[in-house]
């Protein structure tokens, strides 16, 4: 009933809005633009923190990153007192032995694994492609949450006894084996033929995600024991005569620019890479990673030549920090669109001057207030649920473009949509009813002599 007694004060206000369409147009701008920038802005906030789940889901849940760094100046005094007492200490880097150390010792320990990383280029029929060839173990895997998309992970029987097979990454497959099963062929690197047990299933990497969070991707890589690559490539942990007359040599000639890599990576004491652990709990994070920091302390000799990460916590840091982040910017957001609301009744009031005759000549015939009121109402509302529903399609469309010009991923809830439409809605709505209530306080007699 209420609905139809005002319905012909609303079609009033929408063929006002229709005879001035420039105006209009103008004034729901505001809204317009408002309503585009809050669900846009939402859309990234909310693609950044699915971006974060993932690379969490990636790093493998209850992770610790053992990395070996440079050494680093010791805060504890033993340590400068054995400086100036001229005592020089020694740490073979990071070590198998430190791996099995740490999983003798510390009983939150779920699984973990060594990683020994090398770059080189494999062949196959003639063709050659970098990679890196990377010495895991079969729980390595499982940390990271990596599935197959053909044959077998090699088994606990081939990692221990150092056999030459490996799995694939799916760029190395598409390279060599475009057409055909790789299962069961070869594929060389270096001097070693490599039998291929299995593919790994392709995983969209994104650039934010760290190389030092153990978050890499897995497509242009060769996983192979990590026992076949200390027997069979390259061990770090052993000096050979060889490699001793190659450094002797170095010492008599001018190294150059394009030496200058492989003589620090000859340098390079550590025999792994990295060592990653999973905790049984979320909760013992912080206390495992302690304790592994003072065992391999005491084991490197009070040397700080590692570093301990716990890369869930940086990225559950960085979701808080992401949350944080949206929020100003929905906020920046809705300042827009009370400014628009803010246009709708400068412009609302200026056409109550311009349209007091017409004001008065409703009222002569009968007006009451309340229908002054509504017709005013109507008019600031449909603009601004008008400028609304342009928004929303805008904001999509510009959260599209974002996601396909910029690289950035955009997520458009239903909730941003809601909220952007229900602000707009209200703005309309606040903004507009000073304006109709100044229109319908007008004296009849008044306007009509306007």
């Amino acid at each position: 009933m209420i609905f139809k007694k005002y319905f012909h004060d609303i079609v009033i206000g929408f063929e006002a809005i229709i005879d001035n369409k420039l105006k209009s147009i103008l004034t729901a701008l505001g809204i317009i633009f408002g309503v585009a920038a809050v669900i846009s802005m939402l859309a990234i906030g909310n693609g950044a923190e699915q971006e974060i789940l993932e690379q969490i889901k990636m790093v493998g849940v209850n992770n610790i990153i053992i990395t070996p760094t440079e050494v680093t100046g010791n805060e504890n005094s033993s340590e400068n007192q054995d400086e100036k007492a001229g005592g020089k200490k020694f740490s073979r880097g990071l070590t198998l032995l430190d791996l099995k150390a740490i999983e003798e010792v510390v009983p939150t320990i779920n699984m973990l694994s060594p990683v020994i990383s090398y770059n080189y280029s494999a062949i196959i029929d003639g063709k050659s492609k970098p990679v890196v060839l990377e010495g895991v173990n079969t729980n390595y895997f499982k940390l990271f949450n990596i599935n197959l998309q053909l044959g077998e992970f090699f088994n606990k029987m081939q990692s221990e006894a150092g056999l030459p097979v490996c799995v694939i990454g799916d760029n190395i497959k598409t390279v060599f084996f475009n057409q055909e099963n790789p299962i069961g062929k070869h594929i060389k690197c270096g001097q070693i033929w490599l039998k291929i047990v299995g593919v790994i299933e392709r995983r969209d990497f994104t650039a934010s995600a760290s190389d030092e969070m153990g978050i890499s991707s897995s497509d242009n890589k060769i996983f192979i024991p990590a026992q076949t690559i200390l027997m069979r490539f390259k061990n770090r942990a052993l000096v050979r005569a060889d490699e001793v007359e190659k450094a002797s040599a170095r010492r008599r000639i001018v190294i150059t620019d394009a030496n200058t890599k492989a003589a620090a990576d000859d340098k390079n004491p550590n025999q792994l890479d990295k060592i990653i652990l999973q905790v049984k709990e979320t909760e013992q994070l912080g206390a495992t990673a302690n304790i592994v920091k003072r065992i391999l302390l005491r084991r490197h000799s009070g040397l700080y030549d590692f570093e301990v990460t716990i890369p869930e916590l940086l990225l559950k840091q960085q979701q808080r920090t992401k949350k944080i982040f949206n929020v100003v910017l929905g906020a920046i957001a809705g300042i827009s669109l009370i400014v628009g609301g803010i246009g709708i009744m400068n412009i609302m009031l200026a056409s109550v001057m311009e349209r007091i005759r017409e004001i008065g000549t409703r009222q002569a015939i009968g007006a009451s207030r309340k229908d002054i009121v509504a017709q005013f109402l109507a008019e600031s509302t449909l603009i601004s649920i008008s400028g609304g529903i342009i928004g929303i399609i805008l904001g999509v469309a510009l959260s599209k473009i974002i996601t396909v010009f910029f690289d950035i991923k955009t997520i458009v809830s239903l909730f941003s949509i809601i909220i952007a439409f229900g602000v707009s809605a209200l703005v309309g709505i606040m903004f507009g009813y000073m304006p109709a209530k100044r229109a319908a306080d007008k004296d009849p007699v008044e306007s009509l002599r306007a």
